[in-house]
């Protein structure tokens, strides 16, 4: 069973920076492509970023460009989410997804499992709040 555990949220100041990691156990990582949505009080699941299984293609939602950084280390299992320039719109329960297919649906209801993928994981979120 595919287990998704993320870290390294928390409060954050305007500007500031947060890096979220989440790491994957029970199947092999190198064959996932990984992503971070990310959903806030009243608002659908958002598609913050993504990355390729092999980590040589990534994108990102606009509202992120230039600000935050996906990367993979297929070593230690795990993606990461560089956080910078934080706003306070970024203030979001961001949620670590793995899917054996490339990750580019951009918005959902809820920051679950889609139905119509088989080997979809989600974590368990982890709350950011960017606040002064």
């Amino acid at each position: 069973q595919v287990q998704l555990v993320e870290s390294g949220g928390g409060l954050a100041q305007p500007g500031g920076s947060l890096r979220l990691s989440c790491t994957m156990s029970g199947d092999t990582f190198s064959t996932y492509a990984l992503g971070w949505y990310r959903q806030a009080p009243g608002k659908e699941c958002e598609l913050v970023a993504a990355i390729t299984s092999t980590g040589g293609r990534t994108n990102y939602a606009n509202s992120v460009k230039d600000r935050f950084t996906i990367s993979r280390d297929n070593a230690v299992h795990t993606v990461y989410l560089q956080m910078n320039s934080l706003k306070p719109e970024d203030t979001a329960v961001y949620y670590c997804n793995a899917d054996t297919f490339p990750i580019d649906t951009p918005n959902q209801a809820e920051c679950v499992k889609k139905p119509w993928r088989r080997y979809d994981y989600w974590g368990q979120g982890t709350q950011v709040t960017v606040s002064s």
